[in-house]
């Protein structure tokens, strides 16, 4: 904001910097795609610490978990054992796949967010 003075007068103008619309797409984009992994990581912690807890999976809200993370654990079944250890009432189980899957999660989110600043940069660069 920058002021003027004349005699008496004071005159006020404003300036807005505007971004340009590809940079608030990227910055839409990039947002989505971390939402988008704090979901996915939140429901992966909780089924860690239900498995190495030994909750019921005929809870609803353990099933829901159980169900939905096996879609996104699917391509890692079988890469290791799982650990298991027998308690007195539950059993604890350790998922080394689920470890991998969050992992390769996250670092498939920041490749995607590298792209998509790499293509932001580049329509920028061309659009100069």
């Amino acid at each position: 904001m920058e002021t003027q003075q004349e005699g008496t007068k004071t005159e006020v103008t404003k300036t807005e910097v505007t971004r340009p619309d590809t940079t608030q797409r990227n910055m839409k984009a990039r947002k989505i795609t971390y939402y988008i992994l704090g979901v996915l990581e939140t429901l992966f912690a909780f089924r860690l610490v239900f498995k190495i807890l030994g909750a019921n999976p005929e809870s609803a809200f353990v099933n829901v978990i159980y169900s939905i993370t096996n879609i996104f654990l699917a391509p890692f079944k079988g890469i290791f054992r799982n650990a298991v250890t027998n308690g007195i009432e539950t059993e604890a189980i350790l998922e080394p796949e689920l470890l991998i899957a969050i992992a390769s999660y996250a670092v498939l989110a920041w490749g995607v967010i590298k792209l998509i600043e790499l293509v932001g940069n580049h329509k920028d660069a061309n659009n100069s």
